[in-house]
């Protein structure tokens, strides 16, 4: 399956030709995702998409040095801005970071018509989100994502959540943004590491619904790790393009967005029984892809040749193919029971047909699944 730009509207605004833009096509809820360099300094493009002259930006400990004052110094002028600074990790995502968010809104005394901007990853615009969502039943928020992980996945969608001590993200709404503005230029302070865990999710993309897209990432992995420029353009871009499509044939999870969770119930598992943080949940995703492809090879749909090449792509973006040494059959079965995704006490997967196109397994049979946790390689 491929999935065409024709699906969404792309347009070129304001006034920048490295700039693309796609929209989320949600009717009245709408909203753009701007792609390109040097949009933090740059107040026009976050200015249409305040409600009122009150924005608290939401960061954390390690991207408020980088961007924050670059990020306020852009901003329109005559606003009252406001900040919090988080502490930063998978670990902090939680119920108490959030109330941090809240504590500082109703001390600066911002009302109905105020915004908050996410200014980081992907943990950052998860809390956000989920701040705006529930403050005053519901306010304005943009996301300006920091890392790749986040500009390919999370900053779309409107998920917003925070995680449990039992299971990842169990706790959230969706509240779209009403916007997404997208600077490369935050990626050259990325780690390798957190590089190659947001690549996870651009290969998840190419392997569930645009193989052509996946052949073009196998030719351009090497462009991708070292941040040539056009290269991180197209792969953000054709990215988002297949998110934004996704989402607006069903935001809410209710059939064809689960397939976007291509190894994530393997993945969750990892992180909730490691312990958020030891694993990067674009580490953890790449592993769990890896084991999808293997269980699509026992159900009958991928071919030994298909399953390396999954192998190959994960490992060249420089992700784990193992599952870790401490997790048994029965730990990833503990965590998978707890998966969103399950219904009526069903584990049910996201699986290859065929590279390219991705469907729910409902009924995984027992036996296997229980054979593919106990053989999968270990590390």
């Amino acid at each position: 399956m491929k999935t065409s730009f024709t699906a969404m509207q792309e347009t070129a605004m304001p006034s920048s030709h490295d700039t693309r833009t796609l929209t989320v096509d949600l009717g009245e809820r709408s909203y753009p995702i701007h792609i390109g360099t040097s949009l933090l300094g740059k107040p026009e493009w976050l200015q249409p998409y305040l409600a009122g002259q009150q924005v608290m930006v939401v960061t954390n400990e390690t991207v408020a040095p980088l961007y924050l004052e670059r990020f306020k110094a852009g901003l329109p002028t005559g606003l009252d801005v406001r900040e919090v600074v988080l502490p930063d990790g998978e670990h902090t995502k939680s119920l108490d970071s959030v109330a941090l968010i809240w504590d500082a809104l109703l001390a600066a005394g911002f009302n109905r018509r105020c915004t908050l901007v996410a200014l980081g990853g992907g943990v950052v615009g998860d809390m956000a989100g989920y701040a705006a969502a529930c403050y005053q039943r519901g306010v304005a928020f943009v996301q300006v994502p920091t890392t790749l992980l986040s500009q390919v996945d999370s900053s779309v969608g409107g998920k917003t959540g925070v995680n449990h001590p039992r299971g990842k993200n169990m706790i959230g709404a969706f509240w779209q943004p009403k916007a997404v503005l997208v600077d490369t230029d935050t990626l050259t302070s990325l780690p390798a590491r957190e590089m190659s865990a947001g690549l996870a999710e651009v290969v998840k993309y190419g392997l569930i619904r645009d193989v052509d897209f996946l052949a073009w990432l196998e030719s351009r992995m090497v462009d991708m790790r070292s941040l040539q420029a056009d290269a991180m353009r197209e792969a953000i871009l054709r990215s988002c393009a297949i998110k934004a499509a996704v989402v607006a044939e069903d935001e809410t999870e209710q059939g064809v967005r689960a397939l976007l969770n291509l190894g994530h119930t393997f993945g969750h598992a990892i992180e909730a029984h490691q312990g958020y943080g030891a694993w990067l949940h674009g580490e953890a995703v790449g592993a769990g892809m890896a084991m999808a492809a293997d269980m699509s090879e026992r159900l009958g749909w991928l071919g030994a040749h298909e399953v390396a090449r999954v192998e190959r792509v994960i490992e060249a973006a420089g992700l784990p193919l193992a599952a870790p040494e401490s997790m048994s059959a029965s730990d990833f079965l503990t965590a998978m029971r707890l998966d969103k995704k399950n219904v009526d006490a069903r584990i049910r997967l996201i699986l290859l047909r065929q590279l390219g196109e991705a469907y729910i397994e409902e009924s995984v049979p027992p036996a296997q699944l229980d054979a593919l946790l106990r053989d999968y390689p270990r590390r």
